[in-house]
């Protein structure tokens, strides 16, 4: 065969190639969206809402405090007490989703953390607040290690931070509705019906979770086979793709069981990046009213309105940064840089800079770098757990993790009980921060 008639033959049987890749590709870019559009929009509310019902706590200290009597320890106390019976239900909750199922899972856990949020209303006593606090940790957990769980039936690992992002930035959606209305309800429906204002926020967004776990029992399935809007085919395809990441190079080393996950070191590491990592979140949601507050603001309704210019900055970034990190397939540095980042202006904060302006602009910078280095994570547990150790293990890492807000209260409290400031708090997150980073450069060598 000539040399010329061979070479054409080969470009074309290049370009036949190409555009079959591309074919395929652009398939599965429609199935992905098809699955998307589904499940996401429902579980992103349904988590807005969640985060909502757990950060509020931090808007009605403003008035919650004075109204009761409580002092700062017996509140930090009370936010502790939350995650205490999360992470003692977390383990259990999603191995309850393995066993039964998405649907019936998450309508309970909505269900419930729903009454008991809005059953905050009828605080009277601390036992009230905290035995109440306690429930609420107890319903919810389990809701956000089976929402990684649960898109792990959904998507393979190269296109899950994307998805994750939509959710982390619910937390910072939450932190805009909470600006926007929190204050608002405080403020406004003060003495109406002679219920206080803090009163009023909690039974107004208490209720919707309650109907969001009624809608979650006709709308969720367990899985893609138990999809009725996906075609025979369209089933197949994605649990072989899902199927296909159990057999990547991270799954060579990964967990078979629950017994072999509590044995496996990473998943320990990944829980104090985990810890790490939520300390600085949390004290961003918990604390940002408050340090908005010292920032020289003192109306409480111009102070939630002030929170929602770094929470909203925070859920735009995050959603960019973990797409790029999708777009190059990378996470280690991807993560390190936002922690390190983050870190930095957790510490710039301590300037006490004059200017308004200046400091929302640090906390907003700090919001962003933290708030997305979490979907970042979440990719990189599940490449490294299969089989029976993915709810276990997940929900391991996820309760060992949010032990944070158990210590993480109680210590930046005890600081500025002490010192009169959040600065050495501050300095102390920036340390976590920077060393989170490094921990998952020098313990998770390969991408998963």
């Amino acid at each position: 065969m000539p040399q010329s008639i061979a070479s054409d033959l080969a470009s074309e049987g290049s370009a036949s190639s190409g555009v079959a890749q591309s074919t395929a590709h652009a398939h599965d870019d429609a199935l992905y969206r098809k699955v998307s559009w589904r499940i996401v929009p429902f579980l992103f509310v349904c988590y807005v809402v969640s985060f909502l019902d757990r950060i509020n706590i931090g808007f009605a200290q403003l008035q919650m405090k004075h109204d009761l009597g409580f002092s700062d320890a017996m509140y930090g106390l009370g936010a502790a007490v939350f995650y205490v019976g999360y992470v003692l239900c977390e383990v259990p909750g999603n191995m309850l989703l393995a066993r039964f199922g998405a649907r019936r899972t998450f309508t309970r856990i909505m269900l419930l953390w729903g009454l008991a949020s809005t059953a905050m209303m009828f605080v009277a006593t601390p036992t009230h607040f905290y035995v109440l606090r306690f429930a609420l940790g107890v319903f919810e957990a389990g809701f956000f290690p089976g929402i990684v769980l649960y898109l792990t039936y959904w998507y393979p690992a190269r296109r899950r931070a994307a998805v994750l992002s939509v959710f982390f930035a619910g937390v910072a959606v939450a932190g805009v509705l909470g600006g926007l209305f929190s204050g608002w309800i405080m403020r406004d429906m003060s003495g109406a019906l002679g219920l206080e204002g803090w009163r009023w926020m909690f039974a107004i967004e208490g209720v919707p979770a309650v109907l969001l776990g009624l809608m979650a029992a006709w709308w969720l399935v367990d899985g893609p086979q138990a999809a009725r809007w996906l075609t025979a085919s369209e089933k197949a395809w994605l649990i072989a793709q899902r199927d296909a990441d159990h057999r990547g190079p991270g799954h060579a080393h990964s967990s078979r069981s629950f017994v072999d996950a509590l044995r496996n070191p990473r998943v320990y590491l990944f829980a104090f990046i985990y810890f790490s990592l939520t300390c600085a979140s949390l004290t961003l949601n918990f604390w940002m009213p408050l340090m908005i507050r010292d920032f020289g603001v003192h109306d409480v309704l111009w102070i939630s309105l002030y929170t929602v210019i770094p929470n909203a900055i925070g859920a735009v970034g995050l959603m960019l940064i973990a797409r790029r990190s999708d777009r190059r397939g990378e996470r280690r540095w991807h993560f390190a840089t936002c922690t390190v980042g983050g870190g930095i202006a957790l510490a710039l904060l301590t300037l006490h800079l004059s200017s308004l302006a200046a400091m929302l602009s640090i906390l907003s910078v700090a919001a962003v770098l933290i708030f997305a280095a979490l979907p970042i994570f979440w990719t990189v547990p599940p490449t490294w757990l299969a089989g029976n150790a993915a709810a276990s293990g997940i929900a391991m890492i996820s309760s060992i993790g949010i032990t944070s807000g158990i210590v993480s209260p109680w210590a930046i409290g005890l600081i500025k009980t002490h010192t009169g400031s959040m600065d050495n708090a501050l300095y102390l997150l920036a340390l976590l921060l920077f060393a989170s980073g490094a921990a998952l450069l020098v313990g998770v060598r390969r991408e998963g």
